[in-house]
């Protein structure tokens, strides 16, 4: 078993797909195995035109995903260490790449590489039960999946540093208010709630959620002026396609737009 799921919802969630974390005896932690199928499984919804938004949740009860399989990581050579994490940079990097919008559904423990898996998508829908943390620095590493980079995006250089150094941990309550998490929802209802906002996203035109997807991401950490210019940018891409003409028409003609996707 290589420890994820993809599964898509056609009944109620059109366009959307769920990537499952799927080592719940694990806690979902991410073995060798476990990040090549998910860069491959990244590479293929990247290219299904016919998948609009993404949720990543995860299986088991108790844990999102705690992170990189430290047993696996004990029996690794330096070597072998330092091949598998080429392995984890495609990984991620896959995740944070997605064309679509991706929003992960967190309950239970989002530690270390689980937390930074949560920080690559563009919303965290946290349940009641979620805990983050990036505790590398507690067992001699750096936060090496994006969180160094990433939760200074979301959180600001103050609060990032405070998570990093410290290590310590963060409950749902207060990722909620500090926005680590952008969505608070019961405990057992993160993934719903994930993919009923997923399909309200991939009802919206693909050509403009995507465009805007491209310009949120480069234009965060740019002066403003080179930010407006991405934004101009992804603008021209959604005025001049078929997906504006269809939406114009539709709202004249009040009816759902039957998005082309162009």
């Amino acid at each position: 078993m290589d420890g994820i799921t993809l599964q898509p919802h056609l009944a109620g969630h059109a366009g959307v797909c769920e990537i499952i974390l799927d080592r719940p005896e694990a806690l979902n932690a991410i073995d060798t195995a476990m990040a090549v199928r998910l860069a491959q499984a990244c590479g293929e919804l990247a290219a299904d035109r016919g998948v609009r938004a993404v949720v990543l949740s995860a299986a088991g009860d108790r844990a999102f995903c705690v992170g990189a399989d430290l047993k696996e990581r004990n029996r690794l050579s330096d070597a072998a260490f330092l091949a598998q994490r080429e392995v984890f940079r495609a990984a991620f990097g896959g995740l944070l790449s997605l064309p679509q919008p991706v929003i992960a559904a967190v309950h239970g423990y989002a530690l270390g590489g689980g937390c930074e898996l949560a920080l690559s998508a563009d919303l965290i829908v946290a349940d009641e039960t979620a805990v983050f943390g990036l505790p590398e620095t507690t067992v001699g590493l750096v936060p090496g999946g994006g969180g160094t980079q990433l939760a200074q995006r979301k959180l600001g250089p103050g609060r990032a540093a405070d998570l990093i150094f410290t290590g310590r941990r963060v409950p749902a309550e207060e990722a909620e208010r500090i926005g680590l998490a952008d969505r608070r929802v019961p405990a057992g209802k993160a993934a719903q709630h994930a993919l009923d906002l997923a399909a309200q996203i991939a009802a919206n035109s693909p050509v403009a959620v995507r465009a805007a997807k491209r310009a949120i991401r480069q234009g965060g950490g740019i002066g403003l002026a080179a930010a407006m210019e991405v934004e101009d940018a992804a603008w021209r891409a959604a005025a001049f396609s078929a997906d504006r003409r269809e939406g114009i028409a539709a709202f004249n003609e009040k009816r759902a737009p039957r998005w082309p996707g162009e």
